[in-house]
């Protein structure tokens, strides 16, 4: 019913958005000083935002090509190391840089792509090695390829950190954050050579008993068979994933905006207003801003509803009770692997304290080797975009990773 009426409401705005879409690029041909008259320019901003008011499926490109890197700017290329019907770990590499730290970022797989924590990866680029997993859209995987839920993302994460081999630095932004400390812990427990040096948990629900949020209260209200019968359905059969149960991205859209719809509504706003007096430079960054936002993917069904229910609801890696095919995760066996954590103060999906969690679970690691960030004045994306992002919270995640390669060149036999 969620795809029906989707589609539905696609086919029946279709014509409005074309209209609107030719209308503004017929008034932004106009010959001065006709194309500069105050009505004009407000029916063209009117219907430049309207033909741009959907969301797409398509998934945006990275579009990283040269980051500065000391005093010069360093080529970057994307490559794809490894790949499987849910995800491909890309190396954003620099072949004129050698020597930097190598990092993997494990971006959310909750509706959106993974091009949506693009700022972090550019930021990270600067001073690191960087690779990421970038999580395939559920719609146009084919039901053969089998399930994906939270113990298959551990697994992915696992297998990624062994082909990069010892010495990475891997940074969980927002969701992934359980299953990824989940992996760790088991590659510790295992004494596995891939554990990485250092572990970063940007925003992310570790215990979502502390200080709980509207998201919270959701998720603790309803069953899970709410959950699976209200926002689950079935991909239809024009798509390669024709079958598969899925969590549509449109719906996870929706409950975003719907969380802050004023802050919204206030943005687009600033938008018309910028695109009416010709401030080109604020209207770009605010469409860039809501054309990733609207670049939409479906997640796997089983990830959704597992993730709700063992994470949201019952809470099993803040109790001990988190299990991987059947084997106990305890964060306790982490020991050579630092841990940093950073939270938004003005964090309203995952409030101070959830991610903070993290260092009361991880009882092996040193205190010397566990930090906290809380950064003033940021909510949950402010965590890894924006100006505070870039100035602020960058340059303690960049010490923190520095400081523990300092200590293993210390620690390291002549």
């Amino acid at each position: 019913m969620l795809y029906r009426a989707y589609e539905l409401n696609r086919r029946a705005t279709a014509p409005v958005v074309a209209a609107s879409g030719l209308t503004a690029r017929a008034l932004h041909s106009l010959p001065s000083p006709l194309a500069g008259a105050p009505a004009v320019r407000r029916l063209r901003a009117a219907c430049d935002i309207v033909a741009h008011a959907r969301p797409t499926h398509e998934r945006p490109a990275f579009g990283i090509d040269a980051v500065p890197v000391g005093d010069r700017m360093a080529a970057v290329s994307e490559t794809a190391l490894t790949r499987t019907p849910f995800a491909t770990l890309l190396h954003f590499a620099k072949p004129s840089v050698t020597g930097q730290p190598r990092v993997l970022v494990v971006g959310p797989m909750s509706g959106h792509f993974t091009t949506l924590i693009r700022p972090a990866i550019r930021t990270l680029l600067a001073d690191h090695d960087v690779h990421a997993l970038d999580w395939h859209n559920a719609r146009d995987i084919p039901v053969e390829a089998g399930r994906f839920g939270l113990d298959e993302y551990i697994e992915h994460v696992m297998q990624a950190l062994r082909h990069l081999g010892p010495d990475t630095h891997v940074v969980a932004v927002c969701q992934p954050a359980v299953p990824v400390l989940a992996a760790v812990s088991l590659l510790a427990a295992a004494g596995d050579p891939a554990q990485p040096r250092s572990l970063t948990l940007m925003a992310g629900p570790v215990d979502t008993r502390v200080n709980r949020n509207r998201t919270n209260t959701l998720a603790e209200t309803k069953p899970i068979s709410w959950f699976e019968r209200r926002l689950t359905d079935t991909v239809p059969a024009r798509y390669a994933g024709a079958g598969r149960r899925v969590y549509p991205g449109v719906v996870q859209l929706t409950a975003f905006m719907s969380m802050n719809p004023k802050r919204h509504l206030s943005a687009h706003g600033r938008l018309y207003r910028d695109l009416v007096s010709g401030n080109t430079a604020s209207a770009a960054d605010t469409r860039a801003f809501y054309d990733e936002y609207g670049a939409v993917m479906d997640v796997p069904a089983e990830f959704y509803l597992e993730t709700v229910g063992r994470i949201f609801q019952e809470h099993h890696l803040a109790t001990g009770r988190f299990t991987w095919r059947g084997e106990p995760v305890d964060p306790g066996a982490i020991t050579h692997t630092a841990l940093l954590t950073v939270e938004g103060a003005r964090d309203d999906i995952c409030s101070p304290g959830q991610t903070e969690a993290a260092h009361r679970l991880c009882t092996g690691i040193p205190d010397e080797d566990k930090h906290h960030h809380l950064q003033p004045g940021v909510g949950h994306y402010g965590v890894f975009s924006g100006s505070r992002w870039e100035a602020e919270i960058y340059p303690v995640l960049r010490t923190f990773i520095d400081g523990v390669q300092a200590r293993e060149r210390i620690a390291a036999p002549a």
